[in-house]
């Protein structure tokens, strides 16, 4: 079975939950369908990814958005019967004429959800909103008027608005302002930076906490110091620790047995976990990102350390955390100069694992391509550090 690249950008509700994720897929290692019928090349690509490695690992119980091509609207490449999970997206390229109508009403009539992808008021579009139970609206191809007009129009039908693109703060209060039901784009995984904002006192302390638990120089009896200033965080270590994950024979009571029976260094990563997750009030899919990314550069540091690496994944999400530009903040972090480096600018041999890991996430399959990593390779690690972030992450709540 031919090579599958899978890309997923989360969806959120209007309380921030995660309510499914697009399915981004591609076909080659250079990012091209290297077929002369693009159409049938998508479908193809669409299915084996289906079969090979299922909805249940890569949307967990969420919903999954998939792309239609026209064949596949039309019945020409079988529909995966998920009718419950798939959320099937007609392609603003689709011609709405009186096959296609057709076609997207008898799925509707086999429920499945619909949405509308990209959407611009057409006359000729009604039939398919009539249909539609979701409609996508690109807020880069609006101006605030057209969009307030867009959404009346549309309100006169009963199905959810989704805004995607949404790339600002201000564009996200806009939406939920205007009623928008659900929410996509790059302000949920990027900074939304504020000139001049300070940062809250706590968020400070935390963040010094990070630091000096990469220091390598830092003490057992420092550790155990610094950890206990935080009753919070000491508690939620204990209970992390004592938890089946790590299936010791008995339980563990203080930080100093905790340094004792795992290392200090297993330590320190566990409690870098924890004070991430204290960080900022953002979608909790940010920190799934953030594990992702560890998990995942973790498995491929090959000859470099695993834990510089996992830590430049876990701390890649940092500037989206606390809406702060990342060189900001790394000047209130003394980290290694290494890690710095990849944090930054993507630079040294940490920073080219970085920039690839992030890339796969991202669903860049340009940078992806010229990393000159074994696409099987990548493949495999994203899948394992999706479920072993979703391990975590359920230890974590």
């Amino acid at each position: 079975m031919a090579q599958v690249y899978i890309g997923r950008q989360p969806i959120f509700d209007r309380d921030n939950r995660v309510f499914a994720y697009e399915l981004l897929w591609r076909g080659s290692t250079d990012n091209r369908a290297g077929f002369a019928d693009g159409d049938l090349a998508t479908t193809q690509v669409m299915l084996n990814a289906l079969t090979e490695i299922g909805l249940d690992r890569l949307v967990g119980e969420h919903r999954a958005f998939i792309n239609l091509t026209r064949r596949f609207l039309l019945g020409e490449q079988p529909l995966p019967e998920m009718t419950d999970q798939v959320v099937l997206e007609i392609l603003e390229d689709i011609a709405p004429d009186t096959e296609v109508i057709a076609a997207v009403r008898r799925l509707a009539d086999l429920g499945y959800c619909l949405a509308l992808d990209d959407f611009l008021y057409r006359p000729e579009l009604e039939p398919l909103v009539e249909l539609a139970d979701i409609v996508k609206i690109d807020l880069l191809a609006l101006d605030e008027a057209a969009l307030r007009e867009h959404v009346t129009r549309l309100r006169r039908y009963p199905l959810k608005l989704l805004a995607e693109k949404v790339e600002t703060a201000e564009q996200h209060a806009l939406c939920l302002d205007l009623g928008f039901d659900y929410f996509q784009g790059y302000y949920y995984a990027r900074p939304n930076v504020v000139a001049g904002r300070r940062m809250p006192a706590n968020q400070m302390a935390l963040l010094q906490l990070l630091a000096a638990l990469r220091d390598p120089d830092l003490g057992d009896a420092e550790l155990e110091a610094l950890i206990g200033q935080d009753v919070g965080l000491a508690w939620r270590l204990l209970r992390y620790i004592n938890s089946a994950r790590f299936g010791l024979s008995r339980e563990i009571d203080s930080i100093r047995q905790a340094i004792a029976l795992l290392g200090r260094r297993i330590l320190c990563q566990i409690a870098s976990l924890l004070a991430m997750a204290q960080l900022g009030d953002k979608p909790p899919e940010l920190m799934m990102t953030a594990l992702i990314r560890a998990h995942m550069a973790r498995r491929l540091s090959g000859e470099l350390d695993p834990d510089t690496c996992y830590t430049a994944g876990l701390f890649s999400v940092l500037d989206a955390l606390l809406d702060r530009p990342m060189a900001e903040l790394l000047a209130d972090l003394p980290l290694s100069a290494e890690l710095t480096r990849a944090l930054r600018d993507r630079s040294g041999p940490v920073g080219e694992v970085l920039a690839t890991v992030i890339a796969y996430d991202e669903a860049d399959w340009d940078r992806v391509c010229a990393s000159g990593i074994d696409p099987q390779v990548l493949s495999a690690a994203y899948l394992e550090a999706i479920d072993e972030a979703g391990e975590t992450a359920g230890l974590l709540a």
